[in-house]
């Protein structure tokens, strides 16, 4: 079991979804959490991931098949983060867990959410009413990672009974610790914990051996000073805590609450050193804002429309010029778009970089046509969200030019690829193409035949005529 991860005496940061993110994990630790869980994370999508050590960042990333980081970690929280798994399935849980293992420093699964895609699928709630699977997955877990703690966090149930039946399952499986929300599964977090589930918190963690973690105390707990009524009126060794720390991480620390646009500017140095996404940085930071967000400075940020325009309304954006220069290792004075698109660049990757070929002997230059049996393979992709009209889509770009020029319509058929996810095979003019990786452009006369598709003769707008013909994840 991790030595350097104890579930006693802990104040930790709650498993929250897009808020859960490597900048508000270190941002918690930086303000004095002890333990931060990720936000949850399917086990299906972690399993479509690839590991890659990002090395620009310093971080290690697990990259899903169209390019997005599912999860990005760092040393910096390697022994004390939790990372958070959906699942309804023993097997699949442990794979998923093996993928992660080695670096985080440990596994918990979710048992108590209560939104309907988890209780549909048998995971988060659902498996409050089935004790053997709960029974199932964590031992399985347990024995399968003997060296990692696993853990569990769930919500209360209907009675007593039924409660202190579950915990005594869980425990029997032996786990490292558990986390009890305090409200049921159809509660709000409007709606507060009360005296009587409180007080049964607390006879959880009388009646169980392991550290218990109380959770659900957001609409109690203002700042650190609340910590402490609200750990001994559950019982519990430990607190987890959610809705409080995602409008002030600051909640943490024993000196007090913080300003939140120093909260703010401490947030986003996180989120520019790791290259988070600008979409997530956006959300948190709305978040965050929560009440303050029709004061000047909440309006000067909600209105940024982009990294730059974020960090100016924070009065950090020369610090933004200067780490995205030092990690693109550029000297020049690059225009601020051309930054944008540089920081950009950090917080994603091209499909399928990175990921073993589906060619066989695929070792020549990269920019290669290359020929598998009948068909070529060309190294482009297809993102849907470049494209605002489905009458632009390369497909139907593809289509109109064919009519123009009175060729046979193409034909389009797929196969699984050998490492995931599946493989397009476009038939046009008895040839055959198939698409596997990026950035490739010369060969958009060989496929048209000519140069006059109805589209602007730029490398970018070529992309995006063969983009869909990649593969469809």
């Amino acid at each position: 079991m991790s030595k350097s991860l104890k579930y006693s005496n802990s104040l930790v940061l709650a498993p929250m979804v897009r808020i859960g993110t490597l900048p508000s994990r270190l941002l918690a630790l930086h303000y004095g959490a002890d333990i931060v869980y990720s936000e949850e994370l399917i086990d299906h999508k972690i399993l479509t991931c690839r590991r890659i050590e990002n090395e620009k960042l310093g971080t290690v990333d697990f990259v899903a098949p169209g390019g997005r980081v599912i999860f990005r970690t760092c040393s910096q929280e390697k022994d004390r983060v939790v990372f958070q798994m959906g699942t309804s399935d023993p097997v699949r849980a442990l794979q998923a867990a093996q993928l992660v293992e080695r670096d985080v420093a440990g596994i918990d699964i979710n048992m108590g959410c209560p939104k309907p895609f988890s209780i549909k699928g048998g995971m988060g709630a659902a498996l409050l009413r089935n004790p053997d699977n709960v029974r199932n997955i964590l031992t399985t877990l347990v024995k399968g990672l003997p060296h990692k703690p696993i853990t569990c966090k769930i919500r209360l149930l209907p009675t007593e009974e039924e409660t202190l039946s579950l915990v005594k399952v869980i425990e029997s499986t032996g786990v490292a610790a558990l986390g009890v929300h305090g409200r049921l599964q159809g509660q709000r977090p409007r709606e507060p914990v009360t005296s009587a589930q409180a007080a049964l918190i607390k006879k959880i963690s009388a009646t169980v051996s392991i550290p218990v973690i109380a959770n659900g105390g957001s609409l109690d707990i203002k700042s650190y000073a609340d910590v402490l009524p609200f750990k001994e009126t559950t019982g519990c060794t430990s607190v987890m805590i959610a809705r409080a720390a995602q409008w002030n991480m600051s909640v943490f620390s024993p000196n007090g609450l913080r300003p939140t646009k120093e909260v703010v500017r401490e947030y986003l140095r996180f989120a520019i050193k790791y290259g988070n996404s600008i979409e997530n940085i956006k959300f948190c930071l709305m978040t965050t804002l929560h009440k303050e967000q029709e004061t000047e400075f909440g309006q000067r940020v909600k209105k940024a429309k982009s990294m730059f325009e974020i960090c100016a309304a924070c009065d950090i954006e020369e610090e933004f010029k200067t780490h995205v220069r030092s990690v693109a290792k550029i000297s020049d004075q690059k225009t601020v778009l051309e930054l944008e698109e540089l920081y950009r660049s950090l917080t994603r990757y091209d499909p399928l970089e990175g990921a073993e070929s589906d060619v066989e002997g695929e070792d020549e230059q990269p920019n290669k046509k290359q020929k598998t049996s009948d068909e070529v393979v060309m190294d482009v992709f297809f993102v849907s969200r470049d494209y605002k009209l489905p009458s632009k889509y390369p497909k139907n770009l593809i289509n109109n030019y064919c009519v123009r020029n009175k060729l046979s319509l193409p034909e389009y058929t797929t196969r699984k690829a050998p490492n995931g996810g599946f493989l397009s095979v476009l038939s046009l003019e008895k040839t055959k193409y198939t698409f596997t990786k990026p950035h490739v452009t010369r060969f958009f006369e060989t496929l048209t035949k000519s140069n006059t598709l109805s589209v602007r003769s730029t490398k970018r707008k070529q992309n995006k005529l063969l983009h869909s013909l990649a593969p469809k994840h």
